[in-house]
């Protein structure tokens, strides 16, 4: 039989030079500062609800420095970053009249909001026997 498998990272060992922690406490408020030796550098915050908020960086081999900033909370996750894709724009103008009948839906909606309810059209009624 051959050697064992080697399980496990065997890469070199990264040092970390900066770690610090503040547990949750019964607010739920927690803070974390990390920095290694090769450049990673991470820091969150988190408050009541389990709203966060943080960044990370880091420089890829080609020198370029990678850095993202986010807020996590009741909203969802909103990272920031130059690198995250951006969503191509809407590839044609939207017609005049599909923009009147959204404002016409949108004055509806708060009409009946208000209390303002009108009755219904007769040419959307059922038909007379």
């Amino acid at each position: 039989p051959g050697p064992a498998p080697s399980h496990g990272h065997q890469g070199p060992q990264i040092a970390i030079i900066r770690d610090d922690r503040v547990h949750p406490d019964a607010q739920g408020l927690y803070s974390l500062n990390l920095e290694t030796e090769d450049g990673i550098v991470r820091q969150e915050s988190g408050g009541p609800g389990g709203s966060q908020q943080g960044s990370v960086s880091f420089t890829f081999p080609d020198g370029q420095v990678f850095d993202l900033k986010f807020v996590a909370d009741a909203a969802g996750y909103q990272p920031q970053s130059s690198f995250l894709p951006v969503a191509p724009e809407f590839p044609h103008p939207i017609p005049q009249f599909v923009l009147d009948q959204i404002a016409f839906a949108a004055q509806e909606d708060a009409a009946r909001a208000r209390g303002e309810v009108r009755s219904p059209s007769p040419s959307y009624g059922a038909p007379s026997k």
